[in-house]
């Protein structure tokens, strides 16, 4: 069977699109296919696979997988990519409205290469934390932007072992059985944050992660480091704005804007056996 698909880049996070509103791709298969699309060596290559869906009330459903298969209910620069993905093949207009399964999503198409996200508000915010890992104590903030984060705050965001640190912390006894996403976060001037993230699923650094983004500027916002709209430099080098609502703690009204860029697209063959 041969599918069309899109590769679009969203602040370096990278994701295989398919339209899936007519199911050609049946939902047993979905994990297997994720896995075998995502795999840099063998196929087309992704820190995940998304899924354009059909639905009953919005203007579509997004269904994303990680590249280890795994599934996961939203992705903030996912998000941004589906909408562009959506736009260009005129299954949505500039603004448009979308499920995910961690809420609904309203989103825009700001620029040729600019997206805008309004998201659902944040839930099970539980500050102060300390997380010991591999001799080291951190004090960790978690909150869940759709899937769940731990953000920290750090002095040197370029010696941090993101990888080492971020591996045991996604683990830790605290976090299960769903473990969490680790953003290591530095506060500069310029109401701004440098933010590397080790993402579960794809179970390394990425160059950005919208979700964490959203967490980190949330964070910093309640603990007096930043003030909305925050700006956020991703380890990819690319800058989002994260705007939120801060009432004791409540948040809401919160926004996502970066970039998202259609690479290229191409027909993959999908072996009967996936």
């Amino acid at each position: 069977m041969n599918i069309n698909f899109s590769k679009l880049t969203a602040a370096g996070n990278d994701f295989v699109l398919i339209d899936n509103r007519e199911s050609v791709i049946a939902k047993e298969d979905c994990q297997s296919l994720a896995k075998k699309l995502c795999n840099r060596k063998h196929s087309i290559g992704a820190d995940g696979l998304i899924l354009l869906e059909k639905s009953a009330c919005k203007d579509f459903k997004m269904k994303y997988f990680n590249s280890d298969g795994s599934y996961a209910s939203m992705c903030g620069n996912g998000g941004r990519s589906i909408a562009k993905f959506a736009y260009d093949l005129g299954v949505a207009n500039l603004k448009m409205v979308f499920e995910t399964d961690a809420g609904v999503i309203n989103a825009e198409i700001l620029t040729e290469d600019r997206v805008r996200l309004d998201l659902y508000a944040p839930r099970d915010l539980k500050k102060d934390i300390k997380v010991k890992v591999n001799g080291k104590e951190f004090d960790v903030d978690f909150i869940n932007t759709g899937v769940p984060h731990a953000v920290i705050f750090v002095d040197d965001i370029e010696k941090i072992d993101v990888f080492g640190y971020g591996r045991a912390i996604r683990s830790h006894k605290t976090f299960v059985p769903a473990g969490v996403n680790v953003n290591f976060v530095k506060v500069i001037k310029g109401n701004t944050l440098l933010v590397r993230t080790y993402e579960r699923g794809v179970e390394d650094e990425t160059l950005a992660c919208g979700t964490g983004i959203i967490a980190s500027g949330i964070i910093s916002v309640l603990k007096g480091f930043a003030e909305s709209p925050v700006k956020v430099i991703a380890r990819g080098g690319d800058k989002l704005l994260v705007s939120l609502k801060n009432s004791n703690d409540k948040i809401s009204n919160v926004v996502l804007e970066g970039p998202a860029l259609i690479t290229f697209k191409g027909t993959v063959k999908i072996q009967s056996e996936v």
